[in-house]
């Protein structure tokens, strides 16, 4: 008898599993069924935004129903998430994320208001974007090989800057710290203007910056570029050396890069649907004019190489933040 009842349980739950397996397609087919909602934690006007609304009008158009962009700026990005963890669970609640809150912020704070591994499903990558060097128009300094011969001389007195501790200017700074052997000096600053205003003047040395926030000062000729954190040249600035080729550390690379993300719970379809939609939108013409002026470019890739990448960045800043001895609570 015992046999027979788990027999019929067995023919059960796989009744319920094929249900479901053929459930997910027709998920797919349907979503979205009623308006969706994008959380950001960047602010209005900010690169990443103007991009994530750009975004959300091709998906409006292509899902035929309203596309929200939602402002929740502030508190490292913890306003934005505590509103996701409270919203909708079937995919029309979404959020972007920036890369520090997925393979940073898990290593560099004590506590954290959210788990990565239970709480996000990163669904499709919005863009990357890699970093110049930047130096002031009068600074002595022509590759990175001179910074580094610098540090290395007055070991803990050169300084560099970021506009927080723990983004990806910071952290990168500090890998190249690491890979260099050197040590310099932090320094913080409330925004971004300020930050290369600094740079410009002299009282930073250098700092990280990419071509939407450094690059108004680059071009007014206040600041120099000596090299780019990626591993080939820039397209837009073919003469500039990469890191390794300005007597930098080989192998250095600093990207940052956002994400839309969706509830760990959301069927396969629906996100592989989602990842699909966003990557034909990235795909269009005026999508890649608007991010060839911001610095940024597109990597469309499948969910799990995503996931694999995503894996990579986020053991890679866990060894760099062990190293600079940074913690957060």
């Amino acid at each position: 008898m015992r046999l027979k009842t788990l027999g019929a349980r067995r023919s059960v739950l796989a009744g319920l599993a094929l249900l479901l397996g053929l459930a997910g397609p027709a998920l797919a087919t349907d979503f979205p069924n009623k308006p969706v909602r994008i959380l950001t934690p960047f602010p209005a006007g900010s690169g990443p935004e103007t991009v994530l609304r750009l975004l959300a009008e091709k998906l409006q158009r292509r899902w035929g129903k309203p596309v929200i962009v939602e402002n929740r700026p502030g508190a490292n990005g913890f306003i934005a998430i505590d509103a996701f963890k409270r919203g909708a669970t079937d995919g029309t609640d979404l959020i972007q994320l920036d890369n520090v809150h997925l393979v940073a912020y898990p290593h560099l704070f004590r506590k954290l208001p959210y788990d990565p591994a239970r709480d996000f499903e990163p669904v499709a990558p919005l863009f990357r974007t890699y970093f110049f060097v930047a130096v002031g128009a009068a600074s002595p300094y022509k590759t990175v090989g001179d910074i580094l011969a610098d540090a290395k001389a007055h070991p803990g007195e050169l300084n560099y800057g970021s506009w927080s501790v723990g983004n990806p200017v910071h952290l990168g700074s500090a890998l190249l710290e690491a890979m260099s052997g050197t040590q310099m000096q932090h320094v913080v600053y409330k925004e971004t203007s300020l930050l290369y205003a600094g740079v410009a003047s002299g009282e930073l040395r250098w700092a990280l910056g990419s071509l939407a926030t450094a690059g108004p000062l680059q071009r007014a000729g206040k600041l120099r570029f000596i090299a780019v954190t990626a591993p080939q040249r820039h397209p837009a600035f073919p003469d500039l050396p990469t890191v390794a080729e300005s007597r930098g550390p080989a192998g250095y690379e600093v990207t940052g890069w956002t994400t839309i993300a969706a509830p760990k719970q959301l069927p396969k379809a629906v996100a592989d649907k989602i990842n699909a939609d966003i990557a034909a939108a990235l795909a269009e013409p005026d999508i890649k004019d608007r991010y060839a002026a911001l610095g940024y470019e597109p990597f469309p890739t499948t969910r799990e190489r995503f996931h694999a990448f995503i894996a990579s960045e986020s053991a890679k800043y866990a060894d760099v933040i062990q190293r600079a001895k940074v913690a957060l609570d």
